[in-house]
């Protein structure tokens, strides 16, 4: 059963900057309600795609610089890495079909 990897600054680039398959990443905080609803479909999607693309989640209480190096000016924020470079990005909580809709192409 696949959960969610915990991304830190110490082991981003060995997780999202030098992998080359997909990683979905959650930036989020405990605080954050819309976090709170969208994390069930980050774990479904976590399992659901094991095997095939990595899901992580980067905490932005613990990580603010990773959230400032990528935009994230509101959570949650999910950004699609693919060789280690942004290529989607969803802001909110998105739909579970929405999500796989932006993953797919990826895959």
């Amino acid at each position: 059963m696949s959960t969610p990897i915990h991304i830190t600054p110490t082991n981003f680039d060995s997780l999202v900057a030098n992998v080359s398959t997909p990683i979905l990443v959650d930036f989020w905080a405990a605080w954050c309600m819309p976090c709170r609803m969208l994390a069930p479909i980050v774990d479904e999607m976590a399992q659901d795609y094991e095997g095939k693309m990595a899901v992580g989640k980067i905490d932005i209480d613990e990580c603010p610089a990773l959230a400032e190096k990528f935009g994230v000016m509101s959570i949650p924020t999910l950004i699609l890495f693919k060789a280690g470079q942004p290529v989607e990005k969803a802001v909110g909580v998105q739909p579970k079909a929405q999500l796989e809709q932006m993953v797919l192409k990826y895959l």
